[in-house]
């Protein structure tokens, strides 16, 4: 699994004061350190970056690269920023790659062009004009037209990232489900229209809502899950250092015992012990097999 940064976001108030004060410092630092806990990519995220985006996007890529060689995520709902931001970045490791773009015909005809143009990467956001897709059809509708404006637009298989759309599961826990069938469907839609193309998701955004102490069990049992679906890439916490061993394979143990879940052979929780225990749990709550509550490990 390969796992972008999240942390470099304007909405972390000390990120967001640096980015305000063209403070590079406290930026520099926390790319070292996501660089230094092992990610594959950082994501850059301004958040909607009205007001001096397209300057501060440069000045956010640059100031990055000056001390990271990993390719970045470029975020922002600013079309000009993200322009920006490609204007001025350097491939070192990768292809920077342009987070998101949305399954709108405006958006689309927008950004398309800047993939080719700046011979980027780009996420395909199965966000259409009606906002969120109800299911796993609508995704399906919905990645089709995006991967088939992108190809026709010359956008090679392997630089698209599709992205399902993962919701909290603590407000939609069907939803989740509906993400698991297209993620089972994907390959066959990117098979015909872009080989080669690859998965992503906001992990962390299937534990928003939850207790703080119970996001980490929600986020790795859902990307153990998501893997074995197929999706390649996450953006996650950069220093979830449980999360990372199990994206790298170190916890084989943990991802029998998830997949047990999903394959509906369940082990006797007498048998486990209480970490093992937890992820079990975790995992049927997932799966829709028991109702999501905040005191779903207890039970």
């Amino acid at each position: 699994m390969l796992l972008i940064g999240e942390n470099l976001n304007v909405m972390v108030k000390r990120i967001g004061q640096a980015m305000k004060d063209r403070d590079p410092q406290p930026i520099q630092e926390l790319a070292a350190a996501e660089a230094e806990a092992g990610v594959d990519y950082i994501d850059v995220n301004l958040g909607p970056a009205r007001k001096g985006g397209e300057e501060l996007m440069a000045w956010v890529v640059k100031t990055v690269q000056e001390v990271v060689d990993l390719p970045l995520y470029l975020d922002t709902t600013n079309v000009k920023a993200i322009e920006a931001g490609l204007k001025v970045y350097k491939n070192k490791q990768g292809k920077a790659v342009v987070n998101s773009i949305m399954c709108r015909p405006e958006r689309m005809e927008a950004q398309i062009p800047l993939v080719t143009r700046y011979d980027a990467g780009m996420v395909a956001l199965l966000w259409g004009p009606e906002g969120m897709p109800r299911d796993a059809a609508e995704r399906g509708v919905l990645a089709t037209e995006i991967l088939q404006r992108a190809a026709e637009a010359g956008v090679a298989g392997e630089d698209i990232w599709v992205d399902p759309i993962i919701t909290p599961l603590s407000v939609q826990q069907n939803q989740l489900l509906e993400c698991n069938q297209f993620m089972s469907e994907l390959d066959m839609i990117a098979e015909v229209l872009a080989p080669g193309c690859k998965s992503t998701c906001g992990l962390s955004n299937v534990s928003n809502g939850a207790p703080d102490h119970l996001r980490p069990i929600l986020n790795q049992t859902y990307m153990i899950m998501l893997a074995k679906l197929g999706m390649r890439s996450c953006i996650v916490d950069a220093f979830d250092k449980d999360l990372q061993d199990i994206a790298r394979g170190k916890r084989p143990d943990v991802d029998a015992l998830v997949h047990q879940v999903m394959d509906r052979n369940e082990p006797d929780l007498g048998s486990l012990d209480k970490e093992a225990q937890h992820y079990v749990k975790t995992g049927k709550v997932l799966l829709g097999h028991s109702l999501y509550s905040d005191s779903w490990l207890e039970l």
